[in-house]
């Protein structure tokens, strides 16, 4: 019978799942995580009269999952180095959880927004599960697993959208949140049931200093991001805001360089491979999240407009699906890429085949079978180059900090989506046509949300091509241990 092991100090209990259980845990965990993202979608122009709300408080609902999840991600990154992974997603889950059944059982918008920051809480389970994959996996698996739950990130949000529509169309729109509760849940069971604690921690004292500024750097600078056109671009409260964050930031990392256990170790964040990496990270986001925002609309918009689709939001929704299923269709080959050529190249395809979508999309507009295939091309760019980022950075940190990187490059995106937001927001803003009564967006504006998503793709491209080539392609997994549990199993002290 297999006993536990010590490793570093750190008591391990055996295995009780395989490999391939232990993947299987984490990707359903950062499907439903990522479901969260567009849960509520369908249901945003209902919010006011649901909540009882003006437009501009309900917007609330989406604007405090967004920030949740941009600063929990390097903070839930860091405690899983230090206390442990697997504690850190059961925590992150029972937020879900607790964050659903709220959201399920109010009316109103306070509560609402509270539930809604809970589950963006629970953003932090992917790059947290992704580092534990690299801890526990055998080393010939980890590539193909970090593929898979990067993935995941992708595929959540693509079916989110269509389920969320049927969900809202055939029933209570509470029933959304009992369903990611349930959900949430069966994540939070398989968790404590089938993984491991990995061995590699960093035991010490967290920096709360580091975490508050760092949130409160955060809130000030992605708060005008989201809410400027609310706001106005140029009003007091968005430019103080832009002040205020950047004047935060600035301090925290000076204080972040002077402790001696930071909560971001930022002399490892400015090698090339992590710097050039995590910036590449920001251009993806905002080049992925532009399809979410984008092709929705486009599919959506009256056919009396000349160019618009006139589908319904749940036959849109069906139509993004396959991009979800491209994504994890694709994490098997971003891994092979990987292993053969480093994970480098496959950034470089991955990012090149996001801006040949967009591209191909210019010319692909007037049926849906075009807005499909637009969105099969950029996901499929997306789901490569997103499973390459963990693979970069895992090569390039020490294995004590796998967590804590992958958290930090998990809040780059989450700045390119959130800024992908306001720029695709203010130029459909900026370029609209009277249809009737009301403004819809012009497609000029359309087009022009693809050329800047070219452009985002294209400076992706060349900062990708900054990023050191590694001297041997399997760098991300040669730097990670075996893993105790496998060293258990084996019979190695």
């Amino acid at each position: 019978m297999n006993r536990p092991v010590r490793d570093a100090g750190v008591p391990v209990r055996a295995r009780t799942a395989g490999p391939g259980a232990v993947t299987a845990v984490i990707a359903l965990s950062g499907v439903v995580v990522s479901l969260m993202q567009t849960l509520v979608v369908p249901i945003i122009p209902q919010l006011p009269r649901l909540l009882h709300a003006a437009p501009s408080d309900a917007s609330w609902v989406i604007t405090a999952t967004l920030l949740a999840a941009a600063v929990v991600t390097p903070i839930s990154g860091r405690l899983g180095d230090m206390y442990g992974k697997r504690k850190v997603l059961a925590a992150s889950l029972a937020a879900l959880v607790v964050g659903s059944v709220l959201c399920a059982l109010s009316g109103s918008l306070v509560p609402v927004i509270t539930g809604r920051v809970l589950q963006g809480l629970a953003t932090g389970v992917i790059p947290v599960g992704i580092s534990l994959l690299r801890d526990e996996l055998p080393t010939a698996r980890v590539g193909g697993a970090v593929s898979l739950v990067s993935a995941s990130l992708g595929v959540g949000g693509a079916i989110g959208l269509p389920v969320s529509a049927a969900v809202v169309q055939y029933a209570h729109w509470h029933v959304l949140f009992w369903l990611s509760a349930a959900l949430g849940l069966v994540c939070l069971v398989l968790t404590l049931a089938l993984l491991p604690e990995s061995a590699n921690q960093a035991p010490g004292r967290f920096d709360v200093p580091g975490a508050a500024g760092l949130a409160a750097g955060l809130v000030c600078l992605l708060l005008p991001v989201t809410k400027g056109g609310d706001w106005g671009w140029t009003s007091g409260t968005t430019l103080g805001l832009f002040a205020a964050g950047t004047a935060v930031l600035l301090l925290w990392a000076v204080y972040e360089t002077r402790v001696p256990q930071p909560l971001v170790d930022l002399r490892v964040t400015v090698r090339r491979p992590v710097l050039f990496t995590n910036l590449a990270s920001v251009l993806v986001g905002f080049a992925m999240y532009a399809m979410s925002l984008t092709l929705p609309q486009l599919l959506q918009s009256p056919e009396a407009t000349g160019y618009g689709l006139g589908r319904s939001t749940l036959a849109a929704g069906l139509a993004l699906a396959p991009g979800g299923l491209v994504m994890m269709a694709l994490s098997p080959v971003s891994a092979r890429i990987t292993a053969r050529h480093g994970a480098r190249a496959a950034l470089l395809i991955g990012v090149a085949v996001i801006g040949v979508g967009y591209g191909a999309g210019l010319l692909l507009m007037s049926q849906v079978w075009q807005i499909v295939v637009t969105a099969m091309l950029v996901s499929a760019g997306v789901g490569i180059a997103y499973a390459a980022m963990p693979a970069l950075i895992m090569g390039a940190v020490p294995v004590t900090e796998t967590a804590s990187a992958n958290g930090v490059n998990a809040l780059m995106r989450s700045i390119g989506t959130s800024t992908s937001s306001a720029v695709m927001a203010a130029i459909l803003a900026s370029t609209t046509m009277r249809l009737g009564p009301v403004e819809v967006p012009a497609e000029q504006g359309f087009r022009m949300t693809y050329v800047v998503a070219m452009a985002a793709a294209a400076a992706g491209l060349l900062l990708t091509l900054a990023v050191p080539r590694a001297p041997r392609p399997t760098a991300p997994q040669d730097t990670a241990p075996e893993p105790a549990n496998a060293r258990t199993a084996t019979g190695s002290p």
